[in-house]
């Protein structure tokens, strides 16, 4: 049975290597017979949470942006992968406005059920590892009806095309093909 799988990509950077990471898992899930949508969030207008709390009644944000957009599809998505690069030890910037901005989701009837998490990092010790996933496991852990399935992370990249030639390109691609 295919799945639908949405891979969102938080780099600003169009080849950058989170980005890179995220091509190679969404190549393999299309190959292993998925549905699978990619999208960028480097020309997204998301802006930030304003705490109203309004969304757990609604199921609406009170904002209207293109993570209006993509809550929708994550909704309605099985398997939803995020990739980022990380910055100061955790997901950057942009990704975690669009998982404060995923509030709503959390009183909705929510399809996906594996959440998988891709990274890259310029450090390549074990902090920015586990602080970034400590740091994305406090979003993963509130939707009780998924869980955190899997990720890769890739250490020691910076420049874009670091990642190039890296075992961990292959890894994400595996991934995305087991899913």
């Amino acid at each position: 049975m295919n799945k639908k799988v949405l891979v969102i990509s938080s780099s600003y950077r169009t080849k950058g290597n989170s980005a890179r990471l995220a091509e190679q898992f969404a190549k393999g899930a299309l190959e292993a017979g998925n549905d699978v949508e990619y999208i960028s969030l480097h020309d997204k207008k998301i802006g930030f949470c304003r705490g109203c709390l309004a969304c757990q009644k609604t199921k609406k944000c009170v904002i209207s942006d293109d993570a209006d957009i993509i809550r929708e599809k994550m909704l309605h998505a099985d398997v939803v992968v995020f990739a980022t690069p990380v910055y100061y030890y955790g997901v950057s910037g942009q990704l975690k406005t669009l998982l404060d901005r995923c509030n709503p989701l959390y009183a909705s009837d929510y399809r996906f059920r594996d959440i998988y998490l891709l990274f890259a990092a310029a450090e390549d010790g074990d902090d920015a590892e586990k602080r970034t996933l400590d740091n994305f496991d406090g979003w993963a852990v509130c939707f009780d009806k998924a869980r955190f399935a899997g990720y890769v992370f890739c250490g020691g990249v910076n420049d874009v095309g670091d990642i190039e030639g890296n075992i961990k390109l292959e890894e994400a691609y595996r991934l995305g093909k087991s899913v």
